[in-house]
């Protein structure tokens, strides 16, 4: 029964649930879901495949943001950042949490899964979509790829009254990455990363009354998203990818 189960979540997470992927020029109602973990982490692969799943769906954006807690057991992350420990540090003092562990996936910001507990994910994510949209996004520019790419927020119709402060953040971050680990908890491991994110950073503040346009410059092709957040570490009120 156990395996059956696992079978059944596997194939739910892949399901793109009937969303269609973000184009230009209109508003996106994507569920983000952030994976807190480490190559120097033995209990992260089965979170990290998780991941890779969910990928396949259009109404999820999935980030991979390795931290670097564990590096002194024997393994530095390659991908490890101290501004992803301190996001993840940020969310657990704002959600009342006591400590960060890894794998641990927090959802728009609000909720968080163990990250390999697929069927707990699936539901979480599901509650998350039910849920009517805070922020409406629309993206304009050269969805392809590189090129400058104009962004407008504005209050959801049937959103919340909004308030700030309000962060609007870019997000970038490589589909695929593949490391070989000779060291530490998962030595003698080849082991595949999805959506690796490579740089998190503030483009703007808002304070969600009226409207606000946004541009950014994309130099190459790499996968980019905007994320609104109630500043600094709250809920994601809206999420867009802009190529």
């Amino acid at each position: 029964m156990k395996t059956l189960t696992t079978l059944l979540a596997a194939a739910w997470m892949a399901l793109p649930l009937g969303a269609s992927a973000q184009s230009a020029g209109s508003s996106s109602d994507l569920v983000v879901v952030e994976l807190f973990t480490s190559q120097g982490c033995s209990s992260c692969p089965p979170a990290d495949a998780l991941l890779h799943q969910l990928t396949a769906r259009d109404d999820v954006l999935p980030l991979a943001l390795h931290v670097d807690y564990w590096d002194y057991i024997g393994w530095k992350d390659q991908f490890a950042s101290p501004a992803h420990t301190l996001r993840q540090k940020g969310y657990a003092q704002i959600g009342g949490r006591q400590m960060v562990y890894t794998p641990q996936m927090i959802i728009n910001g609000q909720d968080d899964v163990v990250g390999a507990n697929a069927m707990k994910l699936g539901e979480v994510i599901a509650e998350h979509k039910m849920r009517p949209n805070a922020v409406a996004i629309t993206v304009d520019g050269t969805p392809s790829g590189a090129g400058e790419i104009s962004v407008q927020l504005r209050r959801a119709d049937t959103g919340p009254v909004l308030n700030g402060p309000i962060s609007v953040q870019l997000v970038r971050f490589t589909p695929e990455r593949t490391v070989d680990i000779t060291r530490g908890e998962l030595a003698g491991r080849s082991l595949s990363y999805a959506n690796v994110v490579e740089t998190l950073q503030p483009v703007a503040q808002w304070d969600g009354s009226a409207e606000l346009t946004v541009s950014v410059n994309l130099p190459d092709a790499l996968p980019a998203a905007i994320l609104v957040q109630r500043a600094p570490f709250g809920e994601i009120l809206g999420a867009a990818r802009l190529n």
